[in-house]
């Protein structure tokens, strides 16, 4: 018994460890894949299979059941940060286009792919409808990685058109994929009951939460630290759950809860954001990696033509003729359906759908998993790095447009910073109207604490001696090229009692300020470093 028992402490632990070592080689990577073409999602994939069976490290993983919750589990985060940073504002005039192609479109492609997998590999029907069904939905992860790190400020709300449509169509692709399933293993079902029963209740489980976690966050004070981010996850948890208990559909139930919350006002919206944005980063390294791993490199061979031909039919014929068909009675230009139909990139629920249809058992002529591993990976190396040159080779790129708005964390990396600044006796401002203050064009003095009375000023009020000023301005936005960092002094720190210019400062770095108690210093070579200050340095 304890043999066992140290025996399965042993195996956790060495998958703990290879966990650790993957997510530190991924950060590391970063910086790199950042100027690389190809998506950086891709570089996560060759990398479980660097560590897999036919790889460098020869691990021997084939645990599809294991896979296949862990990716279902990563992927709750995913779809419900996908709805949370959907900014419905910015997507309300293509929303219309963005459900259909999310609906109607899923349902074309899966035809369409299930004809021709059909005709062109010999299939039977409800096989090559399976594979259809399996591959008909664009992945959010793909898309939103790619318009974001290549900012792809696209013309037309295409940005927002994408971001709604491949964060959204995901639940159709399983709907479909749980009615073939049904079919091939000969159950007895009523299609209708059950799309029904997947939509209502996902529609009901996901609006029903989202609107009581609003509420509850507005009215109810958590007085716990970081509480309502702890919330916050258990109600992404629960919503796809709930849902599932209820034979609903989870995965359109957390993206809608998603979307609810995320386009609603919610206190410490900065701390969700920021939560969530690490969340999900971890989650696609760990399931891009862990695909990698599960998969047999040197079975690939035996499906690459097949999975060839059917990424090549999906990206030139049948997402054309499905997004043309949607987007063509709303006069959208042909080359926004072009940029539309290049960015259809398939993705991890594909690959996440095709574990759960090998696991249900059903027969296929090919291993389905392998077939779209393929079908994926070729798509992303494929469509992905092709996706910013197809984009400006279509002049579709607005030099005026910023990606970024079509995301709802774009207010929040630009939110309003409050600084206070005492007025002296010899303070210039002292005794001056607001109105003649020499303020830079984004400051706002929005209060004066003058004793007992709060005022709040407008351009006559007069500021007196003694007056202490709350001035609103722009937060800072670390950028590519410049991020500051705060370091504090303390009583070891190695540039205690010296002078600047005494310090040995990496290059790359400045000290731009000092803050020495209530003052603010700015510093120059002969400023000498004290125990409690708190240094301001900008790193480029």
């Amino acid at each position: 018994m304890v043999l066992n028992e140290n025996k399965e402490a042993g195996v956790l632990n060495g998958y703990l460890l290879l966990m650790g070592i993957v997510i530190i080689i991924c950060v590391g990577l970063h910086r790199f894949t950042e100027k690389i073409q190809i998506p950086s999602l891709l570089i996560f994939i060759g990398l479980g299979m660097c560590f897999g069976i036919n790889g460098i490290f020869r691990i021997d993983f084939s645990n599809y059941e294991a896979s296949e919750m862990i990716c279902s589990v990563c992927l709750i985060f995913v779809m419900f940060y996908g709805g949370f940073g959907t900014s419905m504002r910015e997507a309300r005039p293509v929303a219309v286009q963005s459900f259909l192609l999310s609906t109607l479109g899923v349902a074309m492609t899966a035809g369409l792919v299930g004809v021709f997998v059909h005709l062109a590999l010999g299939l039977e029907w409800t096989q090559s409808l399976l594979i259809g069904s399996v591959v008909a939905s664009t992945d959010a992860a793909s898309v939103f990685n790619i318009l974001r790190s290549k900012k792809l400020n696209l013309k037309n709300n295409t940005a927002s058109l994408l971001e709604l449509e491949s964060g959204s169509n995901d639940p159709v692709s399983y709907m479909l994929t749980i009615v073939m399933l049904s079919l091939m293993s000969g159950e007895s079902i009523s299609i209708p009951l059950l799309l029904f029963k997947q939509i209502a209740f996902g529609l009901l489980c996901g609006l029903l939460l989202g609107k009581i976690s609003v509420w509850v966050l507005n009215n109810i004070s958590i007085r716990m630290e970081q509480g309502e981010t702890i919330f916050v996850f258990a109600v992404a948890i629960l919503a796809y759950a709930l849902a599932g208990q209820l034979e609903g559909n989870g995965y359109l139930s957390v993206y809608l809860c998603g979307i609810l919350m995320g386009n609603s006002y919610l206190p410490k919206k900065r701390d969700l954001v920021r939560f969530f944005d690490v969340i999900t980063n971890v989650a696609q390294m760990m399931i891009f990696f862990l695909l990698g791993l599960l998969v047999t490199p040197v079975e690939l061979p035996q499906v690459l033509l097949s999975s060839l031909l059917i990424m090549v039919f999906m990206t030139f014929i049948g997402r054309p003729i499905a997004v043309g068909t949607i987007l063509l009675p709303f006069k959208t230009s042909i080359l926004q359906v072009g940029v539309v139909s290049w960015a259809g990139l398939r993705g991890v629920a594909s690959i996440v759908f095709a574990i759960y249809a090998v696991l249900s058992g059903v027969p296929m002529k090919y291993n389905l998993f392998n077939l779209v591993f393929c079908i994926v990976l070729l798509s992303l190396a494929f469509q992905g790095a092709l996706l910013p040159a197809v984009c400006r080779k279509l002049k579709m790129i607005d030099r005026s447009a910023d990606v970024l708005r079509t995301f709802n964390d774009y207010r929040e990396v630009n939110d309003v910073s409050f600084v206070k600044i005492p007025v002296g006796e010899d303070h210039p401002w002292s005794n001056g109207k607001v109105s003649q203050l020499p303020l830079p064009k984004d400051f706002l003095i929005v209060l004066v604490m003058r004793k007992e009375e709060k005022i709040v000023p407008n351009g006559d009020t007069v500021i007196l001696p003694g007056d202490l000023l709350v001035i609103a301005a722009r937060a800072f936005e670390d950028r590519e090229n410049l991020t500051l960092r705060e370091i504090t002094v303390d009583k070891n720190h190695r540039c205690k009692g010296k002078t600047l210019e005494q310090v040995e400062i990496p290059q790359g770095m400045l000290i731009i300020m000092v803050q020495r108690g209530g003052q603010t210093i700015i510093p120059r070579g002969d400023t000498l470093i004290e125990e409690g200050d708190m240094l301001v340095a900008a790193q480029f």
